[in-house]
């Protein structure tokens, strides 16, 4: 039996889905890992992540083991690009990963389904800690059972980053844009004054097309589990990409990498992104603080909503660790921890979950890098606006059948119509799941 689970505020849906490898559900350890909270602590653990979530982690490793003698904590940053595979890899062989791994919110439900003891069970530690958490998080995150399997982490309310000074030479206020036409009306404006393009996207991945598709409610199945990827609001999303490319405002870039080296290089006017792009942009271009501002995502019609959602992750432990007590005890240390969370949020810019994090003073602080604004107010006040989606554990399989239907529209000039209808109906034959009427 399939199982959908509807997720409110900041569900994650990140571009592309790598989860193929954990069709087969094999290699998982016999039965489940039982942690004791009360277990002494010592020897060392490894830790996969990425990115700014990397520099976090490794910066708060030393304080944790100034708090635990003899205890060491490493971490590895495996890449973004690369990670899904190993983490597939490992849980189906049963052996090759690390004591703690970093999951995508929208990536755990396929995890849990497909390896429902390749995780530890981090109740034991992290329970008494719930109404501690973002609720969607803890529950996106824990199995049928409801056992949290990974830890909430971050989540990713969605804004637009613009460059102030790219806006500023062709005469736009930015908080004048409410719409989407609105936004690409101006983004013709800028190129023409500029020369830049409205916005760089990994095409290949989707292009952002699922974090517009929840702006407008929807997800790539209703509430019954049936596909919808081929739906009106489906359609409009995707027919706004097709146009910012036809009328060319957008940079097609590869990867992560091709993200923050387009933004580095100036290339666009604007990115649609979470929260979490502050942490990228201050670690990878702490060269460009001053041109940029934050404003609201714009609507699809006057009145819309003005946000959406993309990324948010946790921390989780492979059943094959080798040292799982002290892979719990780093994890609660990092994430249900008030002070931590927020100096996360100062250095790398990782909104947190940990809801008593959010009332540090932090958060309501003018930010240099973004000319003074207080950027995080915005999005701590959009995040309740986020639309309600539906999410299954099919929702990795159906993201890549997705992603091609994006590919063919934007670049390859398809009617979106009809490859949404065509990315419907390969979902439903690789799914066993009904179209939607």
């Amino acid at each position: 039996m399939k199982r959908t689970r509807i997720l409110s505020a900041a569900t994650a849906l990140a571009g592309a889905a790598l989860l193929a490898g954990c069709a087969m559900g094999g290699g998982q350890p016999a039965g489940p890992v039982a942690l004791d909270p009360d277990a002494k602590l010592g020897g060392e653990i490894t830790v996969w992540s990425w990115d700014v979530a990397a520099t976090a982690l490794e910066r708060l490793a030393p304080e944790f083991e100034a708090e635990h003698p003899g205890t060491k904590i490493t971490v590895v940053d495996v890449g973004y690009d690369n990670a899904y595979d190993k983490l597939s890899v490992g849980l189906q062989a049963g052996s090759g990963l690390p004591d703690v791994v970093t999951i995508e919110t929208d990536r755990a439900p396929g995890y849990l389904n497909e390896f429902p003891n390749g995780l530890v069970d981090l109740t034991p530690v992290l329970g008494d800690d719930e109404a501690d958490f973002d609720p969607f998080k803890w529950a996106a995150q824990s199995d049928a059972d409801g056992a949290l399997k990974v830890a909430p982490w971050d989540s990713g309310t969605v804004g637009l980053f613009y460059r102030s000074d790219y806006f500023a030479e062709a005469g736009i206020a930015p908080d004048s844009i409410e719409t989407w036409d609105e936004l690409v009306a101006a983004g013709e404006q800028i190129k023409a004054k500029t020369g830049h393009t409205l916005m760089s996207l990994d095409v290949a991945t989707g292009g952002g097309f699922q974090m517009l598709l929840q702006q407008q409610g929807q997800g790539l199945f209703d509430e019954n589990g049936d596909i919808t990827v081929n739906s009106p609001e489906a359609v409009e999303a995707l027919t706004l990409l097709q146009t910012i490319n036809e009328k060319g405002l957008l940079k097609n870039v590869t990867g992560w990498d091709g993200r923050v080296t387009s933004a580095k290089d100036g290339d666009s006017a604007v990115t649609p992104e979470a929260v979490w792009w502050i942490g990228t942009l201050q670690g990878d271009a702490p060269e460009l603080s001053g041109t940029y501002g934050v404003t609201e995502l714009p609507a699809f019609e006057a009145g819309g909503v003005r946000t959406s959602n993309s990324g948010g992750s946790g921390l989780a432990v492979p059943a094959q660790a080798k040292n799982p007590a002290l892979a719990a005890a780093f994890i609660e240390f990092a994430l249900a921890d008030a002070d931590t969370q927020a100096s996360m949020m100062e250095h790398e810019g990782l909104f947190p979950s940990y809801l008593p994090a959010l009332q540090a003073e932090y958060f309501a602080a003018p930010q240099e890098y973004f000319d003074g604004q207080p950027v995080y107010e915005l999005f701590a006040e959009q995040t309740a606006n986020i639309p309600p989606i539906v999410f299954t554990t099919d929702n990795a399989k159906a993201s890549d059948l997705v992603a091609n239907a994006v590919v063919a529209a934007v670049l390859n000039g398809a009617d979106p119509k009809q490859a949404l209808d065509d990315a419907a109906q390969q979902i439903a034959t690789a799914t066993g799941r009904e179209i939607a009427g």
